[in-house]
């Protein structure tokens, strides 16, 4: 069966598509172009240049291909944008999702499954976070997201379409082949930006607050290798393919790191030494999330083979020193 993934040409979904290609799927890849490069799409999926929340020409496209499931990644990921500009978040998530879900609908898609974020719980303390915890979105970001959850659930509710939710936590890491990573240049992920930095990209970097109740009063993050993740969207189909039921699933490793703790990591996988600088909280940032990720585990059978922070590192500054040759290299696009 054909599988649409919208975002394609991005980092979670450029991986995830890698992850399909690989076991064989046939994909379509949509993406705008917006944050996603059409060099980062695999050679054996087919590309398609267009807005997810074009419903009449999505629409179009899921019948003409065929198409019964739909891995919904495209949409706009920094929160304090977000807080800066809410109304794009509420347009490019939430709204093109809504008509994203109209589209699937109208052409008898399936499968759903959809890119959420961990940023849905909110505050939520130093104790590891499950699927059942109260929600407490704090960034616009963080509510478009909810908002798309709540939109999938009631669809399903009236429509004969099972889907599935993700909810990440922090992705970092490249391709182990060295196929894909993180490719936007001013992408706001702590690890890339501190691989940019020891390269010599960034004068530096900054910690954005020091005075979190944490042990070292940086943020704690659950850091997740993005190929893992990738993984866990293609068991996620199969499962719905398999007659399960809709669900949400945290994806995370269950423990957390702080920013000082990453930033240390960084310089002992690279060998150099950059400067950090500490500066005032960002608007948006709990200080510290961390997953209680079992149900993946026990549902889909999920078992992460790369968690571990020094190999998250080390495939991310691989990236990072492939794109510097590639970005001194134009004939490549």
């Amino acid at each position: 069966m054909s599988i649409l993934v919208t975002g394609g040409a991005g980092y979670i979904g450029g991986h995830t598509v890698l992850q399909l290609a690989d076991a064989g799927e046939k994909v379509t890849v949509l993406d705008n172009l917006t944050t996603g490069f059409q060099w980062a799409v695999d050679d054996r999926v087919d590309f398609v240049e267009g807005n997810a929340g074009d419903t009449e020409a999505v629409t179009a496209l899921l019948q003409e291909r065929g198409i019964k499931s739909i891995l919904h990644f495209a949409g706009s990921i920094v929160v304090p944008e977000s807080v800066e500009n809410p109304l794009k978040y509420y347009h490019n998530n939430t709204a093109t999702t809504r008509n994203l879900i109209e589209a699937a609908v109208n052409a008898g898609v399936k499968h759903f499954i959809f890119s959420s974020t961990a940023a849905v719980y909110g505050m939520a303390g130093m104790e590891p976070v499950g699927e059942e915890n109260p929600l407490s979105p704090e960034s616009p970001y963080a509510k478009s997201k909810l908002m798309s959850e709540m939109m999938l659930a009631d669809v399903a509710f009236a429509h004969d379409i099972k889907y599935g939710v993700l909810r990440y936590f922090n992705v970092a890491g490249a391709d182990p082949q060295g196929r894909s990573g993180q490719s936007t240049p001013l992408a706001t992920h702590l690890i890339k930006v501190a691989c940019q930095t020891a390269l010599g990209q960034r004068d530096k970097m900054k910690i954005f607050g020091t005075d979190y109740e944490t042990p070292d009063g940086t943020c704690i993050r659950d850091y997740i290798h993005v190929t893992d993740l990738a993984e866990a969207h293609a068991l996620l189909l199969n499962y719905l393919r398999d007659g399960g039921e809709s669900t949400t699933m945290n994806c995370g490793y269950g423990r957390g790191y702080s920013v000082k703790e990453v930033v240390g990591v960084v310089k002992k996988a690279t060998g150099i030494d950059f400067v950090a600088e500490e500066t005032g909280r960002r608007a948006g940032d709990p200080a510290a999330i961390v997953a209680q990720a079992d149900r993946a585990r026990s549902v889909l059978g999920w078992e992460p083979k790369h968690d571990d922070l020094r190999e998250i590192v080390d495939h991310a500054f691989a990236w990072e020193k492939y794109l510097l040759t590639r970005n001194d290299r134009p004939e490549l696009g």
